[in-house]
């Protein structure tokens, strides 16, 4: 482990580098590196503190990078030692992209792939607290599909947690991807409509997009073509608070006063392009089924599911969509390209491990608490409630006025809701 300390505003960050096998199965064979940010209040630095490590949602998102004492970051400082982890693939642990497998063939880029879901997350988080902290316990904070890898944790590592908190990302432990995609569809058809109702003139608008790029080669300033797919894509925002009015701002950019009718200015194309690409690592994209599987094969399942659902072809009733990652993307976007066999190879593959334990979740003993939002277009409410009935000493509070980033807008209401569920206060 190698360190080295900074400081914030009201803060100090101390950044700690371990070493971890790729392969837990083969600790002696390759390895790779795990960065994690320690942060503490400035006022506290010298107490021994409790310990809480944040799981970030994703796969593939970048943990925090504090500017000071905002956010969540305020209130878990206040009692925490908090370890704001890069998982493994993400950000300075490691990073997967393009260029860094464009050394291995297809079949060696799926095989090296396959090391990066929650079960391995899990098993870094145990080596690191093992060599950060020794014997002693820690808290977890897990949002969004942090929360899959605490269910995990849950499973197969209990006697490293202390307590655990969730945040919109109570996943079913038992059920098919295939059921995940169909209330995934379901769920985007409904937040549509509220659009929709919301926004009418944008309507119109967008169904004239689709049809100008039915028909017209328009491409993105990084050179991708601008498909319809595309655009419907922009709806992967529908489920945060800021999402719906963030899209409707981005449609007012769309049109210009141009010699040719419908021309899409290229301040909407710039915005739309970096509103949701993959040039910062295809993490997201490459392994977003993996992580419902256990022992059967995703098959492309949003794809599979999507055909049920007309409301996502055509272009005059045009529906926006969620997070659901599709082959074609990997024939869309140029930094997936490179990554199509592979990505093909890893929808196929039916030995996934188990990533939850159901016994043992139904013996939990640790004392969980979870935020659940009645309707988050990413984690259906249903499937994780389903979850809480079944594991012991797991509490949920079920919010209908917050959206899945919850967590990031409302820090100051939903983290001391969680703290006093755990600390028995409500």
């Amino acid at each position: 482990m190698s360190s080295t300390s900074f400081w914030m505003p009201g803060l100090e960050l101390t950044n700690h580098r371990f070493g971890v096998p790729l392969d837990y199965a083969d600790p002696s064979g390759a390895k790779i590196s795990v960065f994690a940010r320690e942060v503490v209040d400035l006022k506290r630095k010298d107490e021994d503190l409790p310990w809480l490590v944040f799981l970030q949602g994703g796969p593939g998102g970048l943990s925090p990078r504090p500017q000071g004492k905002e956010n969540w970051i305020k209130k878990a400082t206040e009692r925490f030692r908090v370890l704001l982890l890069d998982q493994r693939g993400v950000g300075l642990s490691s990073p997967i992209s393009f260029q860094t497998l464009s050394g291995m063939n297809p079949e060696e880029q799926a095989a090296y792939l396959s090391h990066f879901r929650a079960d391995n997350i899990v098993r870094d988080c145990e080596t690191i607290r093992k060599e950060l902290i020794g014997g002693r316990k820690w808290s977890a904070l897990g949002q969004s599909f942090g929360g899959f890898c605490m269910l995990n944790y849950l499973s197969f590592a209990p006697e490293g947690l202390s307590a655990a908190y969730i945040t919109g990302g109570v996943p079913s432990v038992t059920r098919h991807i295939d059921d995940v995609y169909h209330a995934t569809h379901k769920t985007v058809i409904r937040k549509n409509k509220k659009y929709f109702e919301r926004f009418p003139e944008d309507r119109q608008i967008v169904a004239d997009i689709a049809k100008y790029l039915e028909y017209h080669d328009v491409r993105l300033p990084n050179g991708d073509r601008f498909t319809v797919n595309r655009l419907r894509q922009l709806g992967m925002d529908f489920g945060m608070s800021e999402g719906a009015a963030s899209l409707h701002y981005l449609l007012e950019l769309a049109s210009i006063d141009g010699p040719e009718k419908g021309e899409l200015s290229h301040a909407f194309l710039t915005a739309a392009h970096n509103r949701f690409n993959f040039d910062s690592g295809p993490i997201f994209a490459i392994l977003h089924e993996a992580i419902y599987c256990q022992g059967f094969a995703s098959d492309w399942s949003a794809d599979r599911v999507r055909k049920k659902y007309p409301e996502f072809e055509g272009t005059d009733d045009f529906h926006f969509m969620g997070e659901m990652i599709g082959r074609w993307m990997f024939n869309e976007f140029d930094t997936l390209k490179p990554l199509q066999r592979a990505a093909d190879i890893l929808a196929a593959k039916t030995d996934w491990p188990a990533l939850y334990d159901v016994e043992q979740l139904k013996r939990n003993e640790v004392p969980t608490a979870c935020a659940v939002y009645h309707e988050d277009m990413y984690v259906w409410r249903e499937f994780s409630l389903e979850t809480v009935d079944m594991v012991p000493h797991m509490e949920a509070w079920v919010d209908s006025e917050f959206d899945h980033c919850a967590l990031r807008t409302q820090a100051d209401k939903v983290l001391p809701r969680l703290f006093d569920m755990v600390d028995g206060e409500v």
